[in-house]
């Protein structure tokens, strides 16, 4: 079976680095916020080109914990409405309505499956403050449209980084794009930890200090507390094997990058739509992602010949039970990609040999 996404193989390559860096750790006795985390956080900035990392728990802290540092600096109160993609990981929902912030789906362009300029200006009300794309699948969103709409009206701009480590707009990379930037670093990422992880990127000084005090109980000396914070620290052990990876980020995204030019070169089959890419430099192919509308068909034909393939994602967000509030509302072409994409194996787990197999086998569906 070719897999979807061997992790074991993908970090052994980086095995000894990793033990190496992980027994450093255990020796020094510092777990939580020591050398390691303020390494990585330096190294990550220089990464992105920003001035600040703020690591943390997970990638929907990361969100979760930017408009909630917001809401301490005055830049938003209760019931704000913040844009955001109607086809996205429910996560990027949450970190909203979690803030008692009120999302506003707004559909998606059906080709890059992105947010769009022309989608949100319509959207946009007197309440509005906040803009969230989500660079989809590894995709940077329409964000040249989202930094004039944000000018224009007076907003902050959330960028949503957890599948677009390393892409690249102009001379700028996810991370510094916006106002802050909200990064996952959970295994199957570009840049995946061996457990949980997440950062945020900024350049504003307040938002880097309100974050660093949020993120530990609300509290930047010990036991004096600012703010009403959580626990959510990237701990010692994650950020010493994502400083081992950083190293590799661009080796990854490259051989991704290799893998889809051929899937998109190679793959004739015309019952399937290939992804749209408007720049390979804004693309790092968290995901390749086609659609068609034989989907479970396809599906069930590729695992019958050893190729496993993952739905992102069957439900929207929507249509969830835990979001009851939104299920009556029509979004079809948020509903109608949730039926029909398909995600294909992609990454560094991959011979030449199985993605070849991939194309010839798709390339013979009917």
């Amino acid at each position: 079976m070719i897999q979807f996404l061997d992790l074991q193989k993908i970090n052994n390559q980086y095995s000894e680095e990793i033990k190496k860096v992980c027994q450093c750790v255990i020796d020094s006795g510092r777990y939580i916020q020591g050398e390691q985390l303020e390494r990585f956080e330096e190294n990550f900035a220089n990464y992105c080109g920003s001035k600040y990392t703020i690591g943390v728990g997970n990638g929907l802290d990361a969100l979760t914990l930017t408009l909630k540092a917001w809401k301490e600096m005055g830049k938003l109160k209760d019931g704000d409405e913040v844009i955001v993609p109607a086809n996205t990981y429910i996560a990027s929902i949450m970190a909203i309505t979690t803030n008692n912030l009120n999302p506003i789906l707004v559909e998606p362009d059906d080709k890059t499956y992105n947010i769009s300029k022309k989608n949100i200006i319509k959207a946009i009300t007197s309440k509005t403050k906040v803009i969230l794309p989500v660079h989809l699948y590894g995709q940077i969103a329409d964000m040249e449209g989202v930094i004039q709409l944000a000018n224009d009206f007076n907003l902050l701009v959330l960028e949503d980084s957890a599948q677009a480590h390393g892409a690249i707009l102009g001379t700028k990379k996810t991370g510094n794009l916006g106002d802050a930037s909200g990064f996952s670093f959970y295994p199957g990422k570009n840049l995946g930890a061996l457990g949980d992880g997440g950062a945020i990127t900024t350049n504003c000084d307040e938002l880097n200090e309100v974050l660093r005090s949020l993120r530990n109980y609300g509290s930047k000396e010990k036991y004096t507390n600012v703010f009403l914070g959580v626990n959510s620290r990237l701990d010692e052990i994650q950020a010493a094997i994502l400083n081992v990876k950083l190293k590799y980020l661009d080796n990854e995204i490259e051989y991704r990058r290799q893998i889809a030019e051929k899937y998109l070169s190679l793959i004739k089959n015309e019952s399937i739509t290939l992804p749209s890419v408007l720049n390979k430099n804004a693309h790092v192919w968290h995901l390749f992602v086609i659609r068609t509308n034989k989907r479970n068909s396809l599906q069930e034909y590729l695992s019958e010949k050893n190729i496993q393939t993952l739905i992102h994602y069957p439900i929207p967000p929507h249509k969830q039970k835990a979001y009851g509030q939104f299920n009556e509302l029509s979004l079809p072409i948020t509903e109608l990609l949730h039926k029909e994409l398909l995600s294909l194996p992609i990454g560094s787990h991959l011979q030449d040999s199985d993605i070849n197999y991939i194309i010839d086998i798709i390339n013979e569906f009917k």
